[in-house]
């Protein structure tokens, strides 16, 4: 479910009054079970009728995310979206625990005493293993859609990934400007371009440095416009390890 800047602006407006309203909470949340249903099947790889339990967790999710959204997070269907996967995750962490508890204590067959506890070798969770895998897999497609609205694609990031340590620094003082001041994003969604200006006063960056890399900022601040939370988790790390 996509929506134009404009129409962005209206949900915002409904999202602050159902803040304030719980009957307009109610009338929101029943407007959008669709996008909720839709979100809970991606997650689960099968259709929803509205009587599972990963729908009552997305459900919850989205409550979540109406009463907590900013403005400043950026687009709300991003943010909801974020939180019921995130909660649709830890809630399959949680059953896939259980599970294993359960089998471990059964006999691998009838034939033999040992039970799975004794057979396993690797203490990974490879089934939680597996829903983190998705997760991120999901979140890439996202990523590369938003992308392409912005006429870049993953390649594109890849292309322009600073070679360089000094231009990695610069390009990670440009992020934080940014992250400290939201209107960056607010700017950036408007006018989908970078304001370069603003930019190099703000983060104090060569002009240069940044036109250079025009294309690797705009994907970088893309994910932290719209809650992608493992790329982003994945540009910290490595922000770390190159400042360190």
């Amino acid at each position: 479910m996509r929506f134009s800047l404009e129409n962005e602006k209206a949900v915002i407006a409904l999202v602050l009054k159902a803040q304030k309203d719980s009957e307009a909470a109610d009338k929101f949340i029943k407007q959008y079970v669709p996008f909720v249903k839709a979100e809970t099947s991606k997650f689960t790889a099968h259709s929803i009728f509205g009587n599972e339990d990963e729908y009552s967790i997305a459900l919850f999710a989205f409550y979540e995310a109406l009463m907590s959204f900013n403005p400043n997070k950026g687009a709300f269907f991003s943010f909801a979206r974020t939180a019921i996967r995130n909660r649709l995750i830890d809630y399959s962490r949680k059953e896939n625990k259980h599970t294993m508890v359960v089998s471990l204590n059964e006999k691998v067959n009838e034939d033999e005493d040992k039970t799975l506890e004794e057979t396993i070798k690797d203490d990974r969770n490879e089934i939680e293993e597996f829903v983190i895998r998705s997760a991120a897999k999901v979140e890439m497609e996202e990523f590369s859609t938003n992308l392409a609205e912005y006429g870049l694609t993953m390649s594109d990031i890849a292309d322009n990934c600073p070679k360089q340590e000094r231009t990695f620094t610069a390009c990670m003082k440009v992020l934080d400007y940014a992250i400290s001041n939201p209107t960056i994003f607010d700017h950036l969604l408007l006018t989908k371009k970078l304001p370069i200006s603003t930019l190099v006063k703000g983060a104090g960056v060569d002009k240069k440095t940044l036109e250079r890399q025009r294309k690797y900022l705009l994907g970088i601040l893309l994910a932290y416009t719209n809650g992608f939370e493992i790329i982003r988790g994945h540009l910290d790390l490595n922000k770390k390890e190159v400042l360190l």
